[in-house]
């Protein structure tokens, strides 16, 4: 399971008109500037949305940029089709208050007959959905039908924003395979998968379950341990830690085109070939999906860290963004508007009766200083649309507007019809800097992500 890695520098582009330059990029060598301090999880620097989820506290201007991280919350997550527009909001519309908002994301999501498909389009980047708290160890259960076919990619995950990544991975055409895979930062190791056999993925509900502990990770499926990595077994004695995740982390569920022509030839391979656009799937239903059904999240619920809930959010407090750096806290989480950032969470609150304050910086990731209601990588939709999105990470478009990842897609039914393209730029990146490294074993999220960026730029 080797993927070629497009560089994460390419990821956001396509700067709306009153932009006046790209957003600079960042790294664990090259930290955000102060007008725009926030490194998103795509290796680009912003305010707003920048600033939420995904947003590495190392790369940011300081451990201070990114807005505080929501705790852990037990909750079990339901699909209902009449409340689907308010439990889940586009990351242009979010500001970080998760008591009213359970899901984030970008692309096709539908909640359709107590279930909610992740849908991608014919020459779309797929979807994306990220719960709006984080798990700090604990238990991650999800009842899933995957996606099929060449180079269609499903995956659920954990994804922190420092990196750290416990993954399943399912591609379209090995449909009694079920991938395992975990990453500590980010940092490339080419021995960490392992695979559990299963009946059909696309035909079965199976129940796919994380046990994280400090101690090791267990994946399980219906209800039988298939896989366990103990942390003891990670000592790198190189970097003098263990390579193990364990840093505060959201449950993403994604379908992406890991086939895309454009992609590099790894990631094709790995993905089963390239996907086919006119494939009896997409004549029938009008796109590739993947069907989830109820999402469990128990949290580790610790009395001392690591792994404690008991406060309002999480941060760190050194940049080697190890467990016993992060604070449980009662720093706020939720920003006035998309001008914020973790050190001025109130920039571009407006009076009663005044308009707000537009960014001059990019403030959404994905498709420029998009203000509340501008999609990125779309055109322009109101905040009442729900179904709409640039892209982002494991791959997504817009519903709404005439230039995006997506195009025009009618979401009223079971079946949905999209036109526009899509594509990507591809190239390799050997640096272990905190971000993806070049042909590698990679987990979903961000290398997807980087897919649906990048294909922004064709439109």
């Amino acid at each position: 399971m080797i993927r070629s890695l497009l560089p994460l520098g390419v990821a956001l582009l396509g700067a709306t008109a009153v932009l006046a330059a790209d957003p600079p990029t960042c790294g664990l060598d090259k930290k955000c500037p102060k007008e725009a301090p926030c490194c998103s999880q795509y290796g680009q620097c912003g305010v707003g949305a920048y600033c939420l989820g995904g947003c590495d506290p190392r790369m940011s201007f300081g451990l201070d940029s990114c807005v505080p991280a929501p705790v852990c919350k037990d909750k079990t997550y339901k699909w209902d089709e009449g409340t689907f527009k308010d439990y889940y909001k586009d990351i242009g519309e979010y500001l970080g208050d998760s008591s009213k908002v359970d899901w984030v994301g970008q692309g096709y999501p539908k909640a359709h007959d107590g279930t909610v498909l992740l849908t991608m389009p014919p020459k779309s980047v797929g979807t994306v959905l990220a719960t709006t708290t984080y798990m700090w160890y604990g238990t991650v259960k999800a009842k899933i039908k995957t996606a099929r076919d060449a180079g269609v990619v499903t995956a659920f995950i954990l994804f922190g924003d420092v990196k750290d990544e416990i993954d399943f991975e399912w591609v379209g055409t090995q449909l009694t395979t079920t991938q395992t895979n975990y990453y500590f930062q980010g940092i490339p190791d080419y021995v960490n998968s392992a695979n559990i056999t299963t009946t059909d993925t696309y035909e079965n509900w199976h129940e796919y379950e994380i046990q994280w502990t400090p101690d090791e990770i267990s994946w399980l499926v219906d209800g039988k341990v298939g896989r366990t990595k103990k942390r003891s077994e990670t000592w790198n004695a190189t970097s003098n830690q263990w390579g193990f995740p364990q840093t505060p982390s959201r449950v993403q569920l994604s379908i992406w085109p890991g086939g895309l022509e454009s992609n590099a030839k790894g990631t094709i391979d790995w993905a089963g070939g390239k996907i086919n656009w006119d494939s009896e799937e997409i004549k029938h239903y009008g796109y590739y999906f993947a069907t989830v059904g109820d999402v469990e999240v128990k949290c580790y619920n610790a009395n001392s860290g690591p792994g404690t809930n008991k406060k309002k959010s999480y941060y760190y407090n050194d940049v080697s963004a190890t467990n016993n750096t992060v604070v449980d806290s009662d720093k706020p989480t939720i920003l006035k508007s998309f001008l914020g950032t973790g050190t001025d969470m109130n920039a571009g609150a407006s009076p009663s009766g005044t308009d707000a304050a537009q960014p001059t910086v990019q403030s959404i990731p994905g498709g420029g200083n998009s203000p509340p209601g501008q999609v990125p990588g779309g055109g322009s939709t109101s905040s009442s649309q729900t179904n709409n999105g640039g892209s982002s990470s494991s791959g997504s478009s817009s519903n709404t507007g005439s230039s995006g990842s997506g195009g025009d897609c009618d979401v009223t039914k079971f079946s949905q019809k999209c036109d526009s393209g899509s594509s990507s730029s591809s190239s390799t990146n050997n640096r272990s800097d905190g971000v993806r490294g070049a042909e590698r074993t990679l987990g979903a999220s961000a290398l997807a992500g980087v897919i649906g960026f990048a294909a922004l730029l064709l439109f």
